[in-house]
């Protein structure tokens, strides 16, 4: 794992989420939920649009649903997307004093918040291990052998147990880009990987 996942970092730049949205957990929260469906080159300025408006929970419930909807356009399904940060930030607002907690189990309660965005705000926005697990780390993950498991929660919970900590927090940016560079959902680049004899090619009946 350390050799497969040092190869990964040095090939690809892995701090680009942080870089555009810096370390303000609600920023990143909320990012997160533009982003799911999305790509990056839409989520980025849509979060730009709409930070410029409001930046913190209690300023965003003073930004009309279908303004936060104009603003992140295009994202997909911005219209539910607006409307699930105008209830994050109420429920914020209500029952966090109008702070993003840092606990998973506390980020879950938020309208929209699934694992996947609670471990990225808890490890980019505090800086506290966890390990984000999307479809491309879910897919990666059980490809190279490392677990063997049927859904993203399972990862998770089968990568807390093997996977090194020094690994957790870049884990999911880091096969995030090597998922959408090479190791596709169909017909992977293997030919082109950095860690092609290190991966078991699990369930690759096709590849490039």
């Amino acid at each position: 794992m350390h050799r497969v996942m040092r190869r990964l970092v040095s090939r690809y730049e892995i701090d680009r989420f942080v870089r555009e949205n810096g370390p303000d957990p609600f920023r990143i929260l909320v990012s997160c939920v533009i982003s799911l469906r999305t790509k990056d080159e839409v989520t980025f300025p849509a979060t730009e649009r709409l930070f410029r408006r409001a930046s913190e929970p209690q300023t965003m419930l003073r930004v009309r649903e279908a303004t936060i909807a104009k603003a992140i356009y295009p994202a997909g399904f911005y219209r539910r997307k607006a409307a699930q940060i105008r209830a994050m930030s109420r429920m914020l607002v209500d029952s966090f004093d109008g702070r993003v907690p840092d606990e998973i189990d506390e980020l879950l309660k938020l309208p929209g918040v699934g694992r996947k965005t609670a471990n990225l705000v808890v490890t980019l926005g505090f800086g506290k291990p966890g390990i984000c697990v999307d479809t491309h780390v879910h897919r990666i993950c059980n490809r190279l052998g490392w677990v063997e498991t049927q859904h993203p929660d399972l990862t998770e919970d089968a990568l807390r147990r093997v996977l090194p900590a020094r690994h957790w927090i870049p884990i999911n940016e880091t096969l995030v880009r090597h998922g959408q560079e090479c190791c596709t959902p169909l017909s992977p680049r293997c030919s082109a990987c950095p860690v092609d004899a290190d991966c078991r090619k699990t369930d690759v009946d096709r590849s490039r």
